[in-house]
C-alpha cells in the first residue's frame, strides 16, 4: 500500500478485514468546532476516531504531547486498530491533521500507514458513502515498538541539532507579526529556523501537491529534502505535514520537535527571533 492513497482506492478496498480506517480530525482551541462530535454525526463506513488530544502525555503542559508507547498501544486496541493492519488516516480538518495520526502511528510501529489524499472533504465531495454514530467494535492488538531518533527536545535543540529547522506555521506567526493563539506563549520563531507554511505542501481542494512542487517548496529555502531536518509547528501536528511530504521524497530522517512553538515560545529562557528568516 502507497503512503498516500486516493478515494477511488479506498473506495475499492472498503469492509477488507485488514484495513483500519482512521479519522483524527482536529482543530485550533478557538475553532469552535469538536473532531469527536463531527466524527459522530458523519464519517465514512466503518472508520472509527482518533482524539489526538485525548491520547496523549496529559501530565505535560504542552498541548498533545505523544504519549507513551504503552498508553498508545493500549488506546489502539480499545479503538480497533491493530498494529499489522493497512491503516488509512483521514481528516476533516484545515489544520490536515491526518499527518500527525500517520506519523503516531508510525513512530508506535505500524509499518502500513496512508494518508487519505484530500480527506474527508474530497470523499463527502464526490458523493461517496457515509455513516453516523459510534464505530462499530473490532478486535485488534497493537504491540508497540517506537521507533528511536524521529522525535527531538526543546533541550537536543537548544544544544545544537546540527540540521535545518523548519517551521510549519503561516508567515504571520512565523515572523511574530501576530500574537500566538495560545495565552502566555511568545512570538516569533526559533533563532534559525525557516518557515516552510504547511497550508504550501496542499491544493485547494486539500490534497497534496505534485512530489515536483514539494521538492520545489523545499529547495527554495535551500533544503535538501531528502537529508535531515527538524520539523516544528504551533504545537506539534502541521509539522507533521512536512515530514510527510519529505518521506514522498525519499527522506525517512525528518524529525519533529514535539513541543514546537507551545514549549518553546511558552519558556521565558528560550531565545526566539522575530522578521523574516
Amino acid at each position: 500500500m502507497d503512503s498516500l492513497v486516493s478515494t477511488e482506492w479506498l473506495a475499492r478496498n472498503l469492509g477488507a478485514a485488514d484495513l483500519a480506517i482512521v479519522d483524527s480530525s482536529a482543530f485550533m482551541p478557538n475553532d469552535g468546532r469538536d473532531g469527536g462530535a463531527e466524527f459522530l454525526e458523519s464519517h465514512i463506513p466503518g472508520a472509527r476516531f482518533l482524539d489526538i488530544n485525548r491520547v496523549s502525555d496529559r501530565s505535560n503542559p504542552a498541548p498533545h504531547m505523544l504519549p507513551s508507547a504503552e498508553d498508545f498501544g493500549r488506546a489502539m486496541a480499545e479503538l480497533g486498530v491493530g498494529r499489522d493492519d493497512r491503516i488509512v488516516v483521514y481528516d476533516n480538518s484545515p489544520l490536515r491533521t491526518a499527518a500527525r495520526g500517520w506519523f503516531m502511528l508510525r513512530h508506535f510501529g505500524a509499518d502500513q500507514v496512508a494518508i487519505l489524499d484530500g480527506g474527508f472533504q474530497k470523499w463527502r465531495s464526490e458523493g461517496r458513502p457515509i455513516e453516523a454514530g459510534e464505530a462499530s467494535p473490532r478486535q485488534a492488538r497493537f504491540d508497540t515498538e517506537v521507533r528511536s531518533g524521529e522525535v527531538v527536545t526543546k533541550e537536543q535543540i537548544l544544544a545544537g541539532v546540527g540540521a535545518p529547522i523548519l517551521d510549519a506555521r503561516g508567515k504571520a506567526r512565523f515572523e511574530g507579526s501576530e500574537p500566538d493563539p495560545r495565552p502566555n506563549v511568545g512570538t516569533g520563531h526559533i533563532p534559525g529556523s525557516k518557515n516552510l507554511p504547511f497550508a504550501s505542501l496542499y491544493r485547494e481542494d486539500g490534497t497534496l501537491k505534485s512530489d515536483e512542487e514539494l521538492r520545489a517548496a523545499f529547495e527554495q529555502l535551500r533544503v535538501d529534502p531528502t537529508q535531515d531536518f527538524i520539523a516544528t509547528c504551533g504545537s506539534g501536528v502541521t509539522a507533521n505535514s512536512l515530514i510527510f511530504a519529505a518521506q514522498r521524497l525519499g527522506c525517512r530522517r525528518g524529525k519533529l520537535y514535539d513541543g514546537s512553538w507551545s514549549e518553546w515560545g511558552a519558556d521565558p529562557s528560550t531565545p526566539k527571533e522575530q522578521g523574516p528568516a
